[in-house]
């Protein structure tokens, strides 16, 4: 590249060998490349990378020119965490964003209090960037040079170690249309290589309705804490949506996006070798009543669709099934596949279900499982749901509730309903508390009330560490 060309590179965690794009790393090199004079490439690092690798990547990216380096959809890692902070030392600028940028900067609520928190990563980063990612247009006009703390959604240092914040700007659906998908790019070697993805997202609704209105919930005690006599049986907390969704709290619920900015995306799709669009996550909770708009929209652009995946809750699904078969025939004839590739059953025990703060019971779950399966039998070529088609189902196993008595009724569940066969994935999702999720408030009143400590693993609370190990 023409040294002359200012770089900027967008870090973010990654798995070893897939080929999906990046929604929102993406679309923020996107918005950078158009609206400033900054080149920016998005860089998946899997964990099988050596950080060794990439730093010398970097180093033969940029040149002699000041490193510019965004950090997004980290996942908790704290090989990027430390890499960050080692390029910071070394004088390049690194800004955290993405989702949860602002709480994992500024660290666990009350941690100067209680050193056992995670104390936020504000030490590896120059700034960090909450909310939507034209917010760094201005910045990156301005130049690192000048006093950025008082931009839009900005959370960085003064002289005396304090953080400021400042607050983000709202959607526009300005920014929310074009997206470049050529941006990204993986480590081969010490090099980085751009890669062709398989698999693309479509942004329709920004957040989740569920997250939209906030509630009491009352939380059980961790069954290795429940004690013989008395003793609180729970935990109040106030949520929006799942109690274990740091997203949720980041993002709540603020709509869809407006109908041009969204053809404007599914127009930006690549196509696969038949001309038609790539598969595509639609990102959007409740999809299913705007499903066979999707397809009108197709047509007025004179665009294929080769495969729409879907990711939502079982009530959603029950609530949308004639929408779903109305769409489906539609695919059907357009020889379109629709899957459902991640359903939130999450558990198959009411107690859970209401930790979880699901908003659903076991019953909602089983019903939209039959109603899948009848769904299948009508549009067996057009419709995914299995995990042998590439689907993932949400279920969460080990959590903090379990107990032989509930574990023993989710098994005879799984049996009577031959769960296995169609529905569980290879491998179910231990519970992961962020520190900033509804859970993470829970876990805190519990260790103030049995004055115990539980381990923090990276951004994440260890809740499976027993009382005994950690009493004060």
């Amino acid at each position: 590249m023409n040294g002359k060309i200012k770089k900027l590179v967008i870090l973010t965690g990654y798995f070893k060998g897939e080929s999906y794009g990046l929604l929102g790393p993406q679309m923020a090199a996107t918005i950078i490349n158009s609206h400033t004079d900054f080149n920016a490439i998005v860089v998946g690092v899997t964990n099988e990378n050596d950080i060794k690798d990439v730093k010398t990547a970097l180093n033969h990216y940029f040149g002699d020119q000041q490193k510019i380096l965004g950090f997004s959809s980290l996942g908790g890692r704290s090989d990027l965490f430390d890499l960050a902070r080692e390029l910071k030392e070394q004088g390049a600028i690194t800004i955290l964003a993405g989702s949860q940028a602002g709480p994992d900067y500024k660290g666990e609520k009350g941690w100067q209090s209680y050193p056992h928190r995670f104390k936020g990563v504000s030490d590896c980063f120059s700034f960090a960037l909450h909310g939507p990612a034209q917010q760094i247009i201005p910045i990156l006009s301005s130049g690192f040079d000048k006093d950025i703390s008082k931009f839009d959604g900005v959370l960085c240092k003064d002289a005396n170690g304090r953080i400021n914040e400042t607050p983000s700007t709202d959607w526009d659906d300005t920014f929310l249309s074009a997206v470049d998908w050529q941006t990204l790019y993986l480590l081969n070697g010490s090099v980085f290589e751009p890669i062709t993805i398989t698999t693309a997202q479509v942004l329709q609704q920004i957040g989740c309705q569920h997250a939209a209105k906030e509630r009491q919930v009352f939380i059980d005690y961790p069954a290795g804490l429940v004690k013989n006599g008395p003793q609180p049986s729970y935990i109040t907390i106030c949520q929006k949506g799942c109690s274990f969704c740091d997203v949720a709290v980041d993002k709540g619920y603020f709509g869809g996006v407006g109908e041009a900015a969204f053809k404007k995306q599914l127009w930006c799709l690549p196509e696969d070798g038949d001309g038609r669009k790539i598969p595509f996550e639609l990102i959007n909770e409740s999809p299913l009543f705007k499903l066979s708009q999707l397809f009108k929209l197709a047509d007025e652009l004179a665009i294929e669709l080769s495969q729409i995946n879907l990711t939502l809750r079982a009530d959603y699904l029950i609530k949308g099934l004639k929408p779903l078969a109305a769409a489906l025939d539609i695919a059907t004839k357009k020889n379109v596949r629709i899957l459902l590739s991640s359903i939130g059953f999450e558990s198959f025990d009411d107690s859970i279900l209401k930790n979880l703060n699901k908003g659903l019971d076991r019953q909602t779950n089983l019903d939209a499982i039959k109603a899948i399966r009848q769904l299948k039998s009508r549009y067996p070529a057009n419709l995914g749901y299995l995990k042998q088609e590439g689907a993932n189902h949400g279920f969460i196993h080990p959590t903090p509730w379990d107990n032989p008595q509930i574990s023993h009724e989710i098994n005879k569940t799984i049996s009577m309903y031959q769960l296995s066969h169609d529905i569980l994935p290879h491998h179910s999702t231990p519970l992961i508390i962020h520190h900033a999720s509804g859970l993470a408030d829970w876990i805190r009143q519990i260790e103030l009330k049995e004055n115990i400590q539980f381990q923090r693993v990276g951004t994440t609370i260890g809740w499976w560490q027993t009382k005994e190990e950690f009493l004060l």
